[in-house]
């Protein structure tokens, strides 16, 4: 007996390879919510998001052919915490709603992975049944986003500093996958980590 839908916040630091975990996690059949991606989908043209971010911020926030100018909203809100906060209060719940919809949408036996970036930073472990957590040694990320990514060593050490350590990530983490090495190790471990939702999903573990 199915014991109703499965929950999963996944996360992972810049260039663990969270991305690929969640690709092999929707070929298994998993429901993958991303929370990047529908943040840009609320607000692209003729949403009623990308409206309320032009009602708020003016008509320089958009590029020649009507879409977000994302750098130039980014200077003008990460500059001013009174006007990220007014776009978070624009996006977030377009994203909640978005993500309610689509979880829905899966079916009351499902697995649903959210693919959560900030899931550590945020606090968010709480809302899943359990937190999938991909890991890599700082060394790997950065030799990924330098060699894979094109990425100026100082940039990426910038990026990977302004995320979660790696013990605050593995301390939120039900499940921990070893990205370490190369992609033909991954895809073994992501299956047992399928097989183990499964059964969880089923109710025979909790």
């Amino acid at each position: 007996m199915l014991r109703g839908m499965l929950k999963v916040g996944l996360t992972g630091g810049i260039g663990a390879g969270k991305s690929e975990v969640s690709r092999l996690l929707a070929g298994y059949g998993a429901i993958v919510v991303d929370a990047d991606r529908i943040a840009r989908e609320v607000v692209e043209p003729g949403t009623p998001g990308l409206a309320a971010v032009v009602a708020a911020f003016g008509e320089s926030v958009l590029t020649a052919e009507g879409t977000l100018d994302r750098p130039k909203l980014g200077s003008i809100v990460f500059a001013d915490p009174a006007k990220l906060q007014t776009l978070n209060a624009i996006v977030h719940p377009l994203v909640g709603a978005r993500s309610a919809e689509l979880e829905a949408a899966a079916g009351a036996d499902a697995i649903v992975v959210h693919d959560v970036p900030l899931l550590a930073e945020n606090g968010l472990a709480p809302l899943y049944d359990l937190v999938v957590v991909v890991d890599a040694a700082p060394a790997t990320q950065l030799a990924r986003l330098t060699a894979l990514r094109g990425m100026a060593e100082e940039e990426a050490r910038a990026r990977m500093a302004a995320q979660a350590t790696r013990e605050q990530r593995l301390a939120v983490a039900t499940l921990v996958i070893d990205n370490d090495g190369p992609l033909e190790a991954l895809e073994p471990q992501v299956r047992k980590v399928w097989d183990e939702l499964t059964v969880r999903a089923a109710g025979g573990a909790s």
